[in-house]
């Protein structure tokens, strides 16, 4: 990408979003998604996962600038050579998780998540879970309060925050990983080749209901869901040189 790059800004509702997009439209102009060389995210994580999911059918690139509360898939705002940034910038390509999920009124809802899958209990009780890989059951009875697969980039958000692992971006595996387990009392969760598919079985799904969710889309009252890694789907996302996304899970590891 050249100085002369078209870029279509998209931003949060938050007024700090709000003001950038009104400063850098004024700075650099509006060009539509269709006709954009890039996309510039203004806002937090949240913002720039449903950025790639809506701009995905276009393969175009995202830039995410942090005017959120959360920056790691972010680069730090600036208004100054705003497209030197973008020529500069270092690509990273992602694959989503795609969730299907079985309810209990017999419709099968689907998903796709660049971060993470995660099933959760939704009343008092603990969820009671069999978990299978690829066909085979490999835990009978998993208690707890939800359960997760993690990709690569998503290591770093709800899955380390429940204990899981941070994986390299060219690792090719997932994180299997447990919330808040009671039984196993001390399973730690597992690493999975990247081509696995990973099978969660609702036990007593009326007397302890779940729900799933693809990256804040929930779907209630699930009886069964899969997971698994979708390489047909891809999402580009641009770095600071130097700040790409394997240097920010190396660095995270050491905070």
């Amino acid at each position: 990408m050249r100085p002369s790059t078209r870029i279509a800004f998209r931003a949060s509702r938050a007024p700090d979003a709000q003001r950038a997009l009104d400063d850098l439209t004024g700075r650099y102009g509006q060009s539509t998604l269709e006709d954009a060389d890039a996309v510039v995210a203004l806002g937090g994580d949240g913002f720039m996962l449903e950025t790639l999911k809506h701009v995905r059918p276009l393969d175009k690139p995202v830039y995410g600038m942090n005017r959120g509360t959360v920056g790691f898939l972010m680069n730090e705002y600036a208004t100054d050579d705003l497209p030197d940034r973008l020529a500069r910038a270092e690509e990273a390509v992602v694959n989503p998780l795609r969730m299907r999920a079985g309810k209990s009124d017999g419709t099968v809802a689907e998903g796709l998540a660049i971060n993470e899958v995660s099933l959760l209990r939704e009343g008092p009780q603990a969820a009671r879970l069999t978990v299978s890989v690829d066909g085979k059951a490999r835990l009978a009875e998993l208690v707890c309060d939800g359960a997760l697969v993690a990709t690569p980039a998503g290591s770093t958000a709800y899955n380390y925050s429940a204990h899981g692992p941070i994986l390299p971006i060219g690792s090719e595996v997932l994180a299997l990983t447990a919330v808040a387990p009671f039984r196993p009392r001390r399973w730690r969760g597992a690493l999975l080749p990247m081509a696995a598919v990973v099978r969660f079985d609702v036990l007593e799904p009326e007397k302890r209901p779940v729900m799933a969710d693809a990256d804040g889309e929930p779907v209630h009252n699930v009886e069964w869901v899969e997971v698994q890694s979708d390489p047909s789907i891809r999402h580009r996302i641009l770095f600071d040189p130097g700040h790409g996304l394997e240097e920010r899970l190396i660095r995270e590891q050491f905070q």
